[in-house]
């Protein structure tokens, strides 16, 4: 079968064996380009074989389903109390980093990390349910409700789907981006999309860029007591504003990926919002590649001048 590999900076394509072994074999049908992936490819990150954790397929009997890419032990401390993402396992648990994802023909995940879906949402847009997950347990873990006001700093897919998640608790979400494309998808998804945050009094800013520049947006954004909700993925030292943040007496709160809230994983939450609103997936996939044309589908994930957001790879 065909798929993704990383070799030396450079998207390669190989013919591989069809993945044996334990778990449930799945048709992808779908898997999302995530800033992390071009990151991992720019740095020479190590992975176990294919990238790629956004990933959504059908099981053999052709029903549609999307994947929670978190092979985690299920036994742990963390992993009984819902925190799978922090599971003792570690990278080796991700799927697409610690074992081969999403880039190709077929995968093999354990059974838990399948999500069924909504009637209506089919295997080619499900992906997004990975994305939308991150979104929902940033906003649960900033504490997010229909009382607070919420700023999004950043419009690329994180930022909007974090617009989603916490429209879906009925707060009013503002959002500032930089580029056309994202300010037109934040619009269509229902966020009132303003130039200049400064001074605006939020009681929850979500920082989904990671760049020093917006970090210091969102605190300065935010009331005393506020909160600063950081869901993007940054492999630097990051600054904050200290004056700012002392002055305020703001909390600071890091999300990375999705756990389970009770008997909701976060991942059946998202699938949930995903089925609700047919403008998430118009906004948010902007390409569409045939996975043997995985190089140029890397490189237009780059092009967010051009009005890349979110660039799909299809076997």
């Amino acid at each position: 079968m065909l798929a993704v590999r990383f070799e030396e900076g450079k998207v390669v394509l190989h013919d591989v064996a069809r993945p044996e072994g334990e778990g449930v074999r799945i048709k992808v049908r779908g898997c999302g380009i995530c800033g992390s992936d071009v990151t991992i490819l720019d740095s020479g990150f190590p992975l176990a074989g294919t990238p790629g954790h956004e990933i959504a397929g059908e099981l053999a009997d052709g029903t549609p389903v999307a994947i929670e890419p978190l092979a985690a032990c299920g036994t742990c401390d963390y992993c009984v109390t819902g925190d799978t993402q922090v599971c003792v396992k570690g990278n080796a648990m991700i799927v697409g980093i610690g074992r081969d994802g999403g880039m190709a023909e077929e995968v093999i995940v354990p059974e838990r990390c399948l999500v069924p879906l909504p009637r209506g949402v089919d295997a080619s847009t499900a992906f997004l349910v990975e994305p939308l997950a991150v979104a929902v347990h940033g906003i649960r873990r900033s504490g997010v409700d229909g009382s607070k006001r919420v700023l999004v700093v950043g419009g690329g897919t994180i930022g909007l789907c974090a617009a989603v998640a916490a429209r879906g608790t009925g707060a009013p979400v503002d959002l500032v981006a930089r580029h056309p494309a994202q300010m037109a998808a934040a619009g269509q998804l229902g966020a009132n999309v303003i130039e200049d945050a400064a001074g605006g009094d939020y009681d929850v800013v979500l920082d989904c860029a990671g760049s020093p520049e917006a970090i210091e947006t969102s605190c300065n954004a935010l009331k005393p007591k506020g909160t600063l909700g950081m869901l993007a993925s940054s492999w630097d030292k990051f600054e904050i504003p200290g004056l700012v943040v002392a002055a305020k007496e703001l909390d600071i709160v890091i999300s990375a990926m999705y756990g389970r809230a009770g008997t909701m994983r976060d991942v059946d939450a998202a699938a949930r919002l995903l089925g609700e609103d047919d403008a998430i997936a118009d906004a948010l996939i902007s390409d569409r590649f045939p996975l043997d044309q995985a190089p140029a589908a890397f490189e237009r994930t780059r092009d967010r001048k051009g009005g890349a957001i979110k660039v799909a790879l299809e076997p």
